[in-house]
């Protein structure tokens, strides 16, 4: 299961950015096979941490897993060039992985990777009112 598609890359930092990293060859479009690579590595990485939770691949993908996969992907499309805030925004989602990993941060999904099933919510109990309308107290 790949978590973030190329379609993704592109809505999150735009076609020209996305361009620029990929090709390699000046064709002046999107190298798919480039794009796709960073994108498998992103998975793999991502595999790396959810393995230790979770039963893969996952039933289905949070868009959280999809946000952390798209900059990660490009963290290794940037390669020896990474700028500060691609750095930075590399280092939150490993650290966002670490905390699924250890159990502090939740994705939404069951250890089958699957979105728990609810069955009609949360019961509430209330007692008595204390004070109501043209209720007189004793």
């Amino acid at each position: 299961m790949t978590y973030a598609t190329q379609q993704d890359l592109t809505d999150r930092f735009g076609e020209e950015e996305i361009r620029q990293l990929t090709d390699r060859d000046n064709i002046g479009a999107i190298d798919v096979a480039v794009a796709g690579k960073a994108l498998a590595d992103a998975d793999d990485e991502i595999n790396g941490y959810l393995s230790t939770k979770f039963t893969l691949p996952l039933a289905s993908t949070p868009k959280v897993i999809t946000r952390v996969a798209c900059d990660i992907a490009r963290y290794y499309l940037y390669a020896d060039r990474v700028t500060d805030q691609v750095k930075k925004r590399y280092d939150d989602a490993v650290k966002f992985m670490k905390g699924v990993a250890a159990g502090d941060i939740s994705i939404g999904l069951d250890q089958a990777g699957s979105v728990p099933a609810t069955e009609g919510g949360p019961d509430f109990v209330a007692g008595d009112r204390a004070f109501t309308r043209g209720k007189a107290d004793g």
